[in-house]
C-alpha cells in the first residue's frame, strides 16, 4: 500500500518554515508518512489582506515576542539560528529555482540549503550569487537551471502553486498566519505519540 502523502506548504520568507523545514522530515519518517514540498509565495496573500509588509515588522511588540519565540523554539530542537539582518527577503528567485529542482530530484536538498543560508549564515536568498553558491555545492549546473527558473513555465507554476496554497489557507480560515504547516505538523506528532503509545501496550513473549 502507498503511503499517505502530506503537501508542505512553504515559503523562505516564512521563519516558521525554516523550522517546520529542518523538522517535518524525521517525523514524517517515523509516521509513514511522504512528503510533497510545495514552495510559494505569502507576501501576495498578505498584500489581498491589506498587508504591505510582513506582520514580524508592521507589529512591533508582537513581533519581538514571536522573534523570541522563534528562537527557543530553534534551541529546543537543536538548530543553528540568527536572525536575519534584512528581513523578510523576497523569495522569489529561489522558489523559481526550487521547482526546477523538485522537477530534476534535487529540490528539497536546495530547500533545506537555502532556508540555512538565510536563518543560519544570515545571507541574503535573493542574492544570484548566494543561490549559484548552493547550487554549486549541491553540484547543479548553475547557468542553465538560471534558464529554467526564468521559464514561463515555472513562473505561472509558482503563481498557481501561490493561489492554491491561498485557496487552501481561506478554507482552513488562516489567512493571517506565519505558520501554514504547523497544524500538518502537529498531526504528526500526533501520529509518532500514537505509534509509540501502541508499541508501549503491545504484549511481549511470555506475557500473561
Amino acid at each position: 500500500m502507498p503511503k499517505p502523502v502530506l503537501d508542505f506548504w512553504f515559503d523562505f520568507a516564512s521563519v516558521y518554515s525554516f523550522l517546520s523545514s529542518v523538522r517535518i522530515a524525521p517525523l514524517a519518517a517515523e509516521a509513514g508518512v511522504d512528503i510533497r514540498w510545495r514552495p510559494f509565495l505569502l507576501g501576495p496573500i498578505f498584500q489581498s489582506q491589506g498587508m504591505k509588509d510582513s506582520p514580524f515588522n508592521l507589529f512591533p511588540v508582537k513581533g519581538q515576542h514571536m522573534i523570541r519565540d522563534v528562537k527557543r523554539t530553534a534551541d529546543e530542537i537543536g538548530v543553528g539560528f540568527q536572525w536575519p539582518d534584512h528581513f523578510p527577503q523576497s523569495a522569489v528567485p529561489a522558489s523559481r529555482v526550487t521547482l526546477v529542482g523538485l522537477q530534476e530530484g534535487w529540490g528539497e536538498d536546495f530547500s533545506r540549503a537555502i532556508f540555512r543560508a538565510e536563518y543560519v549564515d544570515n545571507r541574503v536568498i535573493s542574492d544570484q550569487a548566494v543561490i549559484a553558491s548552493v547550487l554549486t555545492h549541491l553540484k547543479v549546473p548553475v547557468d542553465a537551471t538560471f534558464a529554467k527558473a526564468q521559464s514561463d513555465e515555472i513562473k505561472s507554476k509558482l503563481r498557481d502553486q501561490t493561489a492554491d496554497a491561498r485557496q487552501h489557507l481561506e478554507r482552513m480560515e488562516v489567512v493571517q498566519r506565519l505558520e501554514p504547516v504547523g497544524a500538518h505538523l502537529r498531526e504528526l506528532q500526533h501520529a509518532r505519540r500514537l505509534r509509540r503509545h501502541r508499541r508501549d501496550r503491545a504484549p511481549t513473549l511470555g506475557h500473561r
